[in-house]
Protein backbone atom coordinates (compact mmCIF):
# COMPACT_ATOMS: atom_id res chain seq x y z
CA UNK A 1 0.00 0.00 0.00
CA UNK A 2 1.44 3.42 -0.79
CA UNK A 3 2.52 5.46 1.82
CA UNK A 4 1.78 9.10 1.95
CA UNK A 5 -1.13 9.45 -0.61
CA UNK A 6 -2.29 12.80 -1.43
CA UNK A 7 -5.20 13.50 -3.47
CA UNK A 8 -6.06 16.20 -5.78
CA UNK A 9 -10.22 16.78 -6.38
CA UNK A 10 -11.87 18.64 -9.57
CA UNK A 11 -15.77 18.27 -8.82
CA UNK A 12 -17.65 21.98 -9.67
CA UNK A 13 -19.48 21.89 -6.39
CA UNK A 14 -18.10 23.07 -3.35
CA UNK A 15 -19.57 20.85 -0.89
CA UNK A 16 -19.02 17.99 -2.85
CA UNK A 17 -14.98 18.99 -2.90
CA UNK A 18 -15.60 19.69 1.04
CA UNK A 19 -17.10 16.33 1.71
CA UNK A 20 -14.37 14.34 -0.15
CA UNK A 21 -12.21 16.15 1.61
CA UNK A 22 -13.44 15.25 5.14
CA UNK A 23 -13.46 11.82 3.95
CA UNK A 24 -9.88 11.41 2.72
CA UNK A 25 -8.31 13.51 5.93
CA UNK A 26 -10.34 11.03 8.08
CA UNK A 27 -8.56 8.09 6.44
CA UNK A 28 -5.38 10.09 6.40
CA UNK A 29 -4.83 11.13 2.66
CA UNK A 30 -4.30 14.43 2.20
CA UNK A 31 -6.37 16.85 -0.40
CA UNK A 32 -3.46 18.57 -1.62
CA UNK A 33 -5.86 21.17 -4.45
CA UNK A 34 -9.38 20.85 -5.22
CA UNK A 35 -11.05 23.23 -7.80
CA UNK A 36 -13.76 23.73 -10.42
CA UNK A 37 -11.67 22.79 -13.64
CA UNK A 38 -8.98 20.05 -14.62
CA UNK A 39 -6.67 23.03 -14.45
CA UNK A 40 -5.89 22.57 -10.72
CA UNK A 41 -4.45 19.12 -11.70
CA UNK A 42 -1.69 20.69 -13.52
CA UNK A 43 -1.03 23.24 -11.69
CA UNK A 44 0.94 24.08 -8.31
CA UNK A 45 0.73 20.97 -5.46
CA UNK A 46 -2.32 19.35 -7.74
CA UNK A 47 0.54 18.61 -10.11
CA UNK A 48 2.16 15.95 -8.13
CA UNK A 49 -0.97 14.45 -5.79
CA UNK A 50 -0.97 10.42 -6.10
CA UNK A 51 -4.28 10.61 -7.39
CA UNK A 52 -6.85 12.57 -9.44
CA UNK A 53 -10.72 12.39 -8.00
CA UNK A 54 -12.37 13.77 -11.21
CA UNK A 55 -16.50 14.14 -11.79
CA UNK A 56 -17.76 13.98 -15.13
CA UNK A 57 -19.84 17.33 -15.21
CA UNK A 58 -17.41 20.59 -14.90
CA UNK A 59 -19.98 22.88 -15.36
CA UNK A 60 -21.08 22.05 -18.46
CA UNK A 61 -24.13 19.01 -20.44
CA UNK A 62 -20.75 16.88 -22.06
CA UNK A 63 -18.98 14.37 -20.01
CA UNK A 64 -15.28 15.61 -19.44
CA UNK A 65 -13.83 12.68 -21.18
CA UNK A 66 -10.76 15.44 -22.76
CA UNK A 67 -9.63 15.91 -19.63
CA UNK A 68 -9.93 12.50 -18.40
CA UNK A 69 -7.71 11.07 -21.64
CA UNK A 70 -5.37 13.93 -21.23
CA UNK A 71 -4.71 12.91 -17.57
CA UNK A 72 -4.42 9.45 -18.69
CA UNK A 73 -2.19 10.07 -21.51
CA UNK A 74 -0.09 12.19 -18.76
CA UNK A 75 0.34 9.27 -16.88
CA UNK A 76 -1.98 10.45 -13.79
CA UNK A 77 -4.13 7.79 -11.39
CA UNK A 78 -7.37 9.06 -11.73
CA UNK A 79 -10.40 7.98 -9.81
CA UNK A 80 -13.98 9.72 -11.56
CA UNK A 81 -16.49 10.30 -8.57
CA UNK A 82 -19.89 11.03 -10.47
CA UNK A 83 -23.38 10.95 -10.44
CA UNK A 84 -23.84 8.86 -13.56
CA UNK A 85 -24.26 5.58 -13.29
CA UNK A 86 -25.20 4.49 -16.72
CA UNK A 87 -22.93 1.71 -18.01
CA UNK A 88 -21.70 2.81 -21.49
CA UNK A 89 -20.56 6.02 -19.87
CA UNK A 90 -18.60 4.08 -16.82
CA UNK A 91 -16.94 1.70 -19.35
CA UNK A 92 -15.96 4.65 -21.67
CA UNK A 93 -14.13 6.50 -18.41
CA UNK A 94 -12.18 2.62 -18.00
CA UNK A 95 -11.48 2.14 -21.75
CA UNK A 96 -9.93 5.26 -21.41
CA UNK A 97 -7.67 4.45 -18.68
CA UNK A 98 -9.27 5.26 -15.09
CA UNK A 99 -8.49 3.03 -12.43
CA UNK A 100 -11.81 3.15 -11.04
CA UNK A 101 -15.35 4.49 -11.27
CA UNK A 102 -17.48 5.07 -8.31
CA UNK A 103 -20.38 6.77 -8.77
CA UNK A 104 -21.66 9.50 -5.80
CA UNK A 105 -23.86 7.25 -4.32
CA UNK A 106 -21.75 4.65 -3.23
CA UNK A 107 -20.11 7.13 -0.83
CA UNK A 108 -17.17 7.62 1.40
CA UNK A 109 -15.90 3.88 2.12
CA UNK A 110 -15.86 3.25 -1.91
CA UNK A 111 -14.00 6.28 -3.20
CA UNK A 112 -11.46 6.12 -0.61
CA UNK A 113 -10.52 2.62 -0.78
CA UNK A 114 -10.64 3.56 -4.97
CA UNK A 115 -8.00 6.23 -4.28
CA UNK A 116 -5.77 3.93 -1.90
CA UNK A 117 -5.98 1.24 -4.92
CA UNK A 118 -5.54 4.02 -7.68
CA UNK A 119 -2.22 5.54 -5.26
CA UNK A 120 -0.73 1.80 -6.12
CA UNK A 121 -1.58 2.16 -9.85
CA UNK A 122 -4.35 -0.30 -8.68
CA UNK A 123 -7.70 -0.95 -9.84
CA UNK A 124 -11.03 -0.82 -7.51
CA UNK A 125 -14.05 -2.40 -8.09
CA UNK A 126 -17.45 -0.82 -6.42
CA UNK A 127 -20.83 -2.26 -7.34
CA UNK A 128 -21.83 0.25 -9.94
CA UNK A 129 -18.26 -0.78 -11.84
CA UNK A 130 -18.57 -4.29 -11.80
CA UNK A 131 -22.26 -4.08 -12.92
CA UNK A 132 -21.25 -2.33 -15.74
CA UNK A 133 -18.02 -4.80 -16.33
CA UNK A 134 -21.14 -7.68 -16.18
CA UNK A 135 -23.08 -6.25 -18.93
CA UNK A 136 -20.09 -5.39 -20.93
CA UNK A 137 -20.84 -6.88 -24.89
CA UNK A 138 -17.76 -5.20 -26.23
CA UNK A 139 -15.04 -7.35 -28.25
CA UNK A 140 -12.50 -9.04 -25.92
CA UNK A 141 -10.10 -7.40 -26.92
CA UNK A 142 -9.14 -4.39 -24.54
CA UNK A 143 -9.81 -0.52 -25.83
CA UNK A 144 -5.89 0.18 -25.40
CA UNK A 145 -4.85 3.75 -26.14
CA UNK A 146 -2.17 4.57 -28.58
CA UNK A 147 0.17 5.79 -26.30
CA UNK A 148 -0.62 2.75 -24.17
CA UNK A 149 0.17 0.40 -27.12
CA UNK A 150 3.40 2.33 -27.60
CA UNK A 151 4.04 1.88 -24.20
CA UNK A 152 3.63 -1.99 -24.13
CA UNK A 153 5.33 -2.45 -27.64
CA UNK A 154 8.77 -0.57 -26.81
CA UNK A 155 9.16 -2.92 -23.17
CA UNK A 156 8.70 -5.85 -25.22
CA UNK A 157 11.55 -4.88 -27.36
CA UNK A 158 13.85 -3.03 -24.44
CA UNK A 159 15.79 -4.48 -22.01
CA UNK A 160 14.16 -2.70 -19.09
CA UNK A 161 11.42 -0.42 -18.31
CA UNK A 162 13.96 2.63 -17.59
CA UNK A 163 15.36 2.31 -21.23
CA UNK A 164 11.64 2.27 -22.32
CA UNK A 165 11.14 6.32 -20.52
CA UNK A 166 14.14 7.20 -21.82
CA UNK A 167 13.15 6.01 -25.88
CA UNK A 168 9.81 7.51 -25.11
CA UNK A 169 10.99 10.66 -23.41
CA UNK A 170 8.67 10.35 -20.16
CA UNK A 171 9.33 8.97 -16.56
CA UNK A 172 9.62 5.56 -15.26
CA UNK A 173 6.65 6.12 -13.12
CA UNK A 174 4.75 7.02 -15.93
CA UNK A 175 5.49 3.77 -17.26
CA UNK A 176 4.96 1.56 -15.03
CA UNK A 177 1.44 3.35 -14.90
CA UNK A 178 0.55 2.62 -18.32
CA UNK A 179 1.42 -0.83 -18.22
CA UNK A 180 -1.04 -1.12 -14.67
CA UNK A 181 -3.68 0.17 -16.24
CA UNK A 182 -3.14 -2.29 -19.59
CA UNK A 183 -3.52 -5.10 -16.78
CA UNK A 184 -6.05 -3.43 -15.12
CA UNK A 185 -7.94 -3.60 -18.81
CA UNK A 186 -7.49 -7.14 -19.33
CA UNK A 187 -8.46 -8.13 -16.47
CA UNK A 188 -11.19 -6.28 -16.18
CA UNK A 189 -12.52 -8.52 -19.47
CA UNK A 190 -11.20 -11.77 -18.31
CA UNK A 191 -8.09 -12.21 -19.37
CA UNK A 192 -5.51 -11.51 -16.72
CA UNK A 193 -1.83 -10.97 -17.31
CA UNK A 194 0.23 -10.32 -14.24
CA UNK A 195 3.63 -10.64 -15.90
CA UNK A 196 5.91 -9.46 -19.13
CA UNK A 197 5.27 -13.07 -20.67
CA UNK A 198 1.40 -13.35 -20.34
CA UNK A 199 1.35 -9.31 -21.41
CA UNK A 200 3.30 -10.77 -24.97
CA UNK A 201 1.10 -13.35 -25.30
CA UNK A 202 -2.23 -11.39 -25.31
CA UNK A 203 -0.73 -8.78 -27.25
CA UNK A 204 0.45 -11.47 -29.97
CA UNK A 205 -3.49 -12.76 -29.98
CA UNK A 206 -4.88 -9.54 -30.48
CA UNK A 207 -2.50 -8.68 -33.06
CA UNK A 208 -0.37 -5.82 -31.62
CA UNK A 209 2.79 -7.44 -32.38
CA UNK A 210 3.98 -9.95 -34.39
CA UNK A 211 6.74 -12.95 -33.27
CA UNK A 212 9.04 -10.52 -35.77
CA UNK A 213 8.88 -7.76 -33.21
CA UNK A 214 10.11 -9.19 -30.13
Amino acid sequence: MADDVTAVVVDDHPVVRAGVEHWLASEGIALVASGEDAGVAWEGPGADASVVVLDLHLGGVAPALPELRKLVEDGRRVVVYSMRADDDVVLQCMEIGALSYVTKAEGAEHLVQAVRAAADGQSYTPPALAGALAGDSSETRPALSPRETEVLVEWFQSESKEFVAQRLNISLSTVNSHLERIRVKYAAIGRQAPTKAALVARAIQDGLIGLDDL
